[in-house]
């Protein structure tokens, strides 16, 4: 299986439940915050309530992912596959409740945002986990495993773009019932696709080496970890802002679906330039080159105004662009890390599960420190005061880009130092899928 081709229906088939969890996390991660900020709960109640969700991600991430790893071995992808099916239907009763709350006064209506949050986030978290460390254990090298994140990803992005557009176009509830028949239908096509092969090794040979922290044992979990923190920290601070920047700064409210399912199609768009570039150049010099791409393009939202939508789609664009290796290429490092280590099969789930928590962690401290550090710079949703606005540009604009290029000279510090090998997709070239092991 390790160079052998991803045939498109197998890929389909894997890839389809990445759509309705993009089109869950969508409304969940962007949504949520400018909802209830419309219905009343302050600015610093909502930071709150978001870091106290994500912090709930911090429990429940790396026991899923260990819970994930338990089912695989006691039942196979069968007993997997029932249970892939009942979070699917409890998301789509969550998600429900969450974004058409009931009229109640401001502290029951962020109590029910956080409850609503910690059952979403907790069958949301469960789900992406599953499907993610399902890749992993298909197996393959760099350029396989890259492919398969792209239908996954690829098809996360069409998901996304649903997102941005129909809540505006249909409204909340019709948007909310194609959420349910998507999960449905991703369930479905995943019991048809390729599953993993059954594990041989007896779960008492490994559960001593299953400790919570397992992962966090081998230095090339923690030296990929620390990129993608401080890369997806880049990313999540704008898109926790976007919202506010387009309707504040740009004072182009109308233009905010639009504008983001732009920037998600250029991300789709993209995707087969990263993968033809992984064969070429090898994961982790396609990644840094996107992190660069991302910053050329995006340092100039720091210089527009009211009415630049023009400019801001352009922006969009090619930021987007970049994205599509931001989304594809870390996973597929991920699943390297896991088989250098001789994990495969066996702890997939446990890795994924603490990968989740830092992308998660990452959306957190965005929200928990953007938004409060905003408000008491003056920044207020819908004003005008200068001050508040230019606060606004440099943490959506100027702080993201200088995040990123600490992610790029991490990343550009672990190749000099052989930390992480140019793999160019091939077996041959380097351990799995370029992440050296020791």
């Amino acid at each position: 299986m390790n160079g052998a081709a991803l045939p498109p229906a197998d890929g389909l088939r894997y890839g389809l439940l990445g759509l309705p969890l993009a089109f869950a996390a969508l409304p969940l991660y962007v949504h949520v915050p400018h909802v209830y900020a419309q219905l009343g709960v302050p600015l610093a109640w909502l930071g709150a309530v978001l870091l106290a969700a994500r912090a709930f991600d911090a429990v429940t991430d790396p026991w899923l992912g260990r819970a994930w790893d338990r089912a695989f071995a006691r039942g196979g992808s069968a007993a997997v596959l029932r249970r892939v099916a009942g979070l699917a239907a409890l998301l789509a009763l969550a998600m429900a409740a969450l974004l058409r709350p009931p009229a109640l006064e401001l502290p029951v209506l962020a109590a029910w945002a956080l409850a609503g949050l910690l059952i979403t986030t907790l069958a949301y978290s469960a789900l992406a986990i599953v499907h993610q460390s399902w890749a992993a254990r298909l197996g393959g090298d760099t350029a396989r495993q890259a492919r398969l994140a792209g239908w996954r990803e690829g098809l996360a992005l069409a998901g996304v773009v649903l997102a941005s557009l129909l809540p505006g176009l249909i409204g909340w509830s019709a948007t909310l019932a194609l959420l349910a028949a998507l999960l449905a239908l991703g369930t479905a096509a995943l019991a048809r696709a390729p599953r993993p092969p059954a594990t041989s090794v007896p779960e008492s040979t490994t559960a001593p080496q299953a400790g919570w922290d397992h992962p966090w044992r081998q230095p090339a979990f923690r030296r990929l970890a620390a990129v993608f923190v401080v890369s997806g920290l880049a990313s999540a601070i704008p898109a926790t802002l976007a919202l506010f920047f387009i309707a504040d700064r740009l004072q182009a409210t109308a233009w905010q679906g639009p504008l983001l399912a732009l920037y998600f199609l250029a991300a789709a768009a993209g995707l087969p330039l990263w993968l033809r570039l992984v064969r070429r150049l090898g994961a982790v010099r396609a990644w840094g080159l996107a992190m660069l791409l991302a910053v050329a393009s995006f340092a100039w939202t720091a210089t527009l105004g009211a009415g630049d939508v023009a400019a801001f789609a352009v922006i969009c664009a090619l930021s987007g662009l970049a994205l599509g290796a931001d989304l594809a290429l870390p996973p597929a490092l991920l699943a390297g890390v896991v088989a250098a280590a001789g994990e495969r099969g066996r702890h997939d789930g446990a890795y994924f599960g603490w990968w989740s928590l830092l992308a998660k962690a990452n959306l957190a401290l965005a929200a928990g420190l953007a938004l409060p550090l905003l408000q008491r710079l003056g920044y207020q949703p819908g004003g005008a005061d200068p001050v508040g606005l230019q606060a606004l540009t440099l943490a959506y604009a100027v702080l993201p880009c200088a995040l990123k290029l600490l992610a790029a000279a991490l990343l550009a510090t672990l190749l000099r130092r052989e930390a992480l090998a140019p793999a160019a997709g091939t077996a041959a070239a380097t351990p799995a899928c370029g992440v050296h092991p020791s």
